[in-house]
């Protein structure tokens, strides 16, 4: 962590952090380095879809309700990070564009508004890479966020999360509601989600890639034409990106969190089937298509503004996620999140 005294020391010991989404990939992490900061569990409250659908007002009025109503919690120590969603690759995104607008936008939305009426002292919004335009000249920079359309395939994942940052500065401008808007890249690393059904490229080319290797097939088929570039970070690196700002950043201003490494997605599948033992044919299906042309961020304003700098290199996070997933991916869920912390 970096200790530059730059920034003034912020004390979680009086806390009450809920964490959406702290049982998804990311959460668990940002939910240990909330532990690593000295937060008890206590402290750290990770809702559940069961017991709190966030998609609907009243659940979110209950955890609130759970949570902060307690003796000696006030709303000003209260902070959430808010990380629940749903999303997916670019084929969850084409088969379930309604979905994936209507849930991202009640959930954030309304859990804000809730928020702000409970005076919590600090919510940081995670939005997405998708928001960007479709055409955004790379390095993609904070101020050039609105000067197009997204993407077509994943644009209502993209708008949805995009109103978070509209209703973080509208509220910051009205109440003086202290939120904040960060965008990461694409994640990757130990615990993704390999489902082919609904995981992002980095998964789903490893499974696609050990599965070949293991039926001893000669081939595998690649969406797309392998052109388009994209920006990856580390599933921890980026979980320490949240929390450096969750400390030290308070401005209405949007911030990328990346790692500033661009690669293509022909030089990525490459890589993977290097890293698995893959030796055979990649064929191209270019009628797929093959989304945002280029993904690199311009990631100074999260060194400027918060200290943060991604520090785990792409080869060596590509080898420790190839490596997870052979172990465990035979293991049931609980056995498999038990692993991570070996990780």
């Amino acid at each position: 962590m970096n200790t530059n005294n730059r920034w003034p020391r912020f004390n979680w010991q009086n806390k009450q952090v809920i964490v959406t989404g702290g049982a998804g990939f990311l959460g668990r992490q940002v939910v240990a380095g909330l532990k690593a900061r000295g937060l008890p569990d206590g402290q750290i409250i990770v809702p559940r879809k069961c017991e709190y659908d966030l998609r609907h007002w009243d659940a979110i009025q209950q955890l609130f309700v759970d949570t902060l109503e307690r003796p000696g919690i006030q709303g000003s120590d209260a902070v959430i990070i808010h990380l629940a969603g749903n999303v997916g690759g670019i084929g969850y995104n084409r088969e379930r564009p309604g979905e994936l607008f209507y849930d991202n936008l009640m959930m954030g939305a309304q859990l804000m508004e809730v928020a702000r009426q409970r005076q919590v002292g600090k919510f940081v919004a995670i939005g997405t890479i998708c928001a960007y335009p479709k055409f955004t000249p790379v390095p993609f920079r904070e101020e050039v966020l609105w000067n197009g359309y997204p993407e077509e395939t994943n644009a209502p994942y993209g708008l949805a999360k995009k109103m978070l940052l509209v209703q973080a500065e509208a509220y910051r401008q009205q109440y003086g509601f202290n939120a904040v808007y960060l965008l990461p890249v694409n994640l990757y690393g130990p615990g993704d989600n390999f489902d082919p059904a609904s995981s992002h490229v980095i998964p789903a080319l490893i499974k696609k890639c050990v599965d070949a290797l293991e039926a001893g097939e000669e081939e595998i088929v690649v969406w797309g034409d392998g052109s388009p570039t994209r920006e990856f970070i580390y599933v921890e690196d980026a979980a320490e990106g949240i929390l450096l700002a969750t400390e030290r950043y308070s401005k209405a201003d949007p911030v990328n969190l990346g790692s500033g490494f661009e690669i293509s997605i022909r030089e990525l599948v490459e890589t993977i089937a290097r890293h698995v033992g893959f030796h055979g044919r990649i064929v191209w299906d270019t009628g797929k298509p093959n989304g945002q042309p280029r993904r690199r961020l311009d990631v100074s304003r999260a060194r400027e503004a918060f200290g943060f700098q991604a520090r785990v290199d792409f080869e060596e996070g590509l080898r420790r996620t190839v490596a997870w997933y052979r172990d465990y991916r035979p293991l049931d869920r609980r056995t498999a999140d038990a692993a991570l912390r070996q990780v």
